[in-house]
């Protein structure tokens, strides 16, 4: 059938206007490339448009030009015909690839430029983020030397560098932060390469200097504090801006407490006697000398510092014997001891012995090893610990409030077991729990739980069988015989710990206090609260004791850092040692590269006096299983089966931690604590 030639004039119209851009295309997108690809290389030959026959008379029609708009009534090839559209004057087409940076026209700011382009290295312990950081801090300014100029260090270049070659005064090695030189006439290159490696050294510092030389994580997953790392744009900012004071601004990144000012002082004491000139003394071995104790060693300590040969003569007695180890002696040996770091008693000790044959030998010695490995645990709290905050030494078993920067209050702890070690980490306590309920941790109640889906009963051995979707907890009510207590203290937290009262009164009186599965108990608990609670004091909480669960919110966040020192200096000034129970001094000799991998000796704590059992609140009267980290096991019958024997559960510590037994860690404090659900048992983590 023929087509109508109105028909086809309008159809060849219609095509030319579409594919030449002409009037008739109607408002629509310029093709993109792929669309243009598609209509120049058509995967199948399209068809062609039927030919049609001119009207009597006639004119052909001609193909449309570039630049011109086809007539309205020529037949079009929409291949041959389609020219791409030509691009409009205000939108030049995106380039290809991203244009290379500009290169400054300061030479120097070139070199660098082009230093930090590179791959090279500039420290190897210095990240590809902290790198980033730097090269963002140097585009900032233009790629312009931060600490050279005209060929020379500045005053602050000069201040960095004094404070980077004196890092080991904060326990720091030095090895790591080493300073570029610089020669007299400097290329650019040599300009950019010294002035990058200094930076790169101050940042690495202060870093290092806020606990960025091991990963907690690596000597113990359960030491998960939050390190406030700094980036390496601000570290240089910093830096730039305190000028000749730059020193200063970078020995500001050590922490600024008291105790690691404290650990720092002794540092400083043990690595040098005042006199430089000090030579060794070796002595033989013997007893440990006191005041008025007679030994043949004591004319050796009279000529090592410098005092007369033999006492002197007072009105009532003649001159001494030379080998009186008399008082003059004994505050000469004393103002060593203090020197060295060691306790400053005069006692003429093996260690006071061993301390000084090894003067102005180099090297660490095992007592410096356990001072740098306590100040690097220092990094891992925060710079400023606050006025108001509650810190626990684990392996010391004690805990002590500061209010206004000043110590408030201290008291005895329990804290976990080798086995089940309390987690080292800084939180924010929100609120206490009077008459706190306590749910059997998954790790014990995972061995009953088959018997209690079976149980009928809604108690078991003093405690609420909870059933939840399926799931089973046991929950034992508020009480006096209550795991946790009157009172607890919470803190959100990873691991689900937190402090809390115990009615095992009878553990405080124990030297080393590691009895729990990993929170921490106080002693005297009331008092405690008196402390941390502001608005409430101990008798009117007292007062809430048999009343119900109440929740009770501080009226202002109170950091608690739960930390780890085995070596501190103490309120009188002294240096202290304290056992380390979870064993994490020696790896972390290791990883700080401190001689005594395996560790000195472990100090023996000194017997505390027995203590009273405190009066401040009513107690559970006596019972066969006072201490339920050992109660004995309860013979229960569950419907028809055999008669089983279970543990009966009770206080935090109470089962084999899963650790112990080769599985995932230990568990902590309350199932389903921050979440109202709880989760199922053979999968659930608190």
């Amino acid at each position: 059938m023929r087509v109508p030639r109105s028909n086809q004039v309008a159809l060849a119209a219609l095509l030319a206007g579409l594919m030449a851009g002409g009037p008739g295309r109607a408002a629509s997108p310029e093709p993109t490339v792929a669309s243009v690809d598609a209509v120049a290389k058509p995967s199948v030959a399209p068809s062609p448009v039927p030919a049609v026959d001119p009207a009597p008379g006639a004119k052909p029609a001609e193909p449309a030009r570039e630049g011109k708009d086809a007539p309205a009534d020529a037949p079009s090839n929409p291949i041959s015909d389609y020219k791409p559209p030509e691009p409009s004057p205000d939108s030049a087409p995106a380039p290809a690839t991203a244009a290379a940076p500009a290169v400054p026209a300061d030479p120097v700011a070139a070199a660098v430029l082009d230093r930090l382009s590179g791959n090279a290295p500039l420290l190897a312990r210095l990240g590809a983020k902290e790198r980033a950081a730097l090269k963002a801090f140097y585009d900032a300014r233009g790629d312009k030397p931060v600490w050279i100029a005209d060929g020379a260090w500045t005053p602050a270049a000069k201040a960095v560098s004094a404070r980077l070659a004196a890092a080991d005064e904060d326990g720091l090695d030095i090895r790591a932060y080493p300073v570029p030189k610089l020669a007299d006439k400097p290329d650019e290159k040599a300009v950019a390469e010294a002035d990058l490696r200094l930076s790169a050294a101050s940042v690495l510092y202060a870093r290092d200097a806020r606990g960025g030389r091991i990963g907690p994580s690596a000597i113990s997953r359960l030491i998960t504090p939050t390190l406030d790392l700094p980036a390496a744009d601000a570290v240089l900012a910093k830096l730039a801006e305190a000028g000749a004071k730059a020193g200063d601004a970078l020995e500001g990144y050590n922490p600024s407490t008291e105790g690691y000012r404290a650990l720092k002082a002794q540092l400083a004491s043990l690595r040098g006697p005042k006199v430089p000139d000090a030579k060794p003394l070796t002595l033989l071995s013997g007893p440990t000398l006191k005041t008025g104790m007679r030994d043949p060693r004591v004319p050796a300590l009279r000529t090592h510092f410098g005092l007369e040969s033999r006492p002197s003569a007072t009105l009532d007695h003649g001159p001494g014997e030379a080998d009186l180890y008399d008082a003059t002696v004994a505050e000469a040996v004393a103002g060593f001891q203090r020197e060295r770091g060691l306790p400053g008693d005069g006692v003429l000790n093996k260690r006071t012995v061993l301390a000084l044959a090894n003067v102005g030998r180099p090297g660490k010695s095992g007592d410096e090893a356990e001072l740098l490995v306590n100040m690097e645990r220092w990094r891992w709290l925060p710079g400023e610990l606050g006025p108001d905050y509650v810190l626990v030494n684990v392996p010391e078993f004690r805990l002590r409030i500061f209010r206004d920067g000043k110590l408030r209050d201290e008291t005895r702890v329990i804290v976990g077991k080798p086995e089940s070690p309390t987690p080292i980490f800084s939180g924010m306590m929100e609120y206490a729990v009077v008459n706190p309920s306590w749910y059997v941790p998954p790790s014990i109640l995972k061995t009953m739980a088959p018997k209690l889906a079976s149980y009928g009963g809604k108690t078991w051995g003093g405690y609420e069988i909870v059933r939840r979707g399926g799931h089973i907890s046991l929950r034992q009510p508020p009480g006096e015989k209550n795991a946790l207590g009157f009172i607890k203290f919470m803190f959100p937290n990873q691991h689900a710990v937190y402090l809390h009262d115990t009615p095992n009164r009878s553990l405080f009186s124990a030297s080393t206090r590691a009895f729990s599965h990993g929170c921490v108990r106080v002693d005297d608990p009331f008092r405690f609260a008196d402390v941390v609670l502001p608005d409430w004091s101990a008798e009117r909480l007292k007062k809430l004791i048999g009343k119900g669960e109440r929740t009770i919110r501080l009226p202002q966040k109170l950091p608690v850092h739960i930390a780890y020192f085995t070596t501190y200096v103490d309120d009188a000034g002294s240096l202290r040692r304290v056992p380390d129970i979870y064993g994490y001094d020696a790896p972390m000799r290791a990883a700080l590269g401190l001689p005594g991998g395996g560790g000195p000796a472990i100090a023996k704590l000194a017997k505390e006096p027995a203590r009273k059992v405190a009066g401040d609140a009513p107690r559970r009267a006596a019972h066969p299983a006072e201490d339920a980290d050992r109660a004995p096991p309860r013979r229960v019958t569950h419907g028809r089966g055999p008669v089983r024997t279970y543990a009966q559960p009770d206080m935090d510590a109470f089962d084999t931690p899963r650790a112990a037994r080769g599985g995932g860690r230990p568990d902590y404090g309350e199932p389903g604590l921050w979440t109202p659900a709880p989760a199922p048992v053979s999968r659930s983590y608190w």
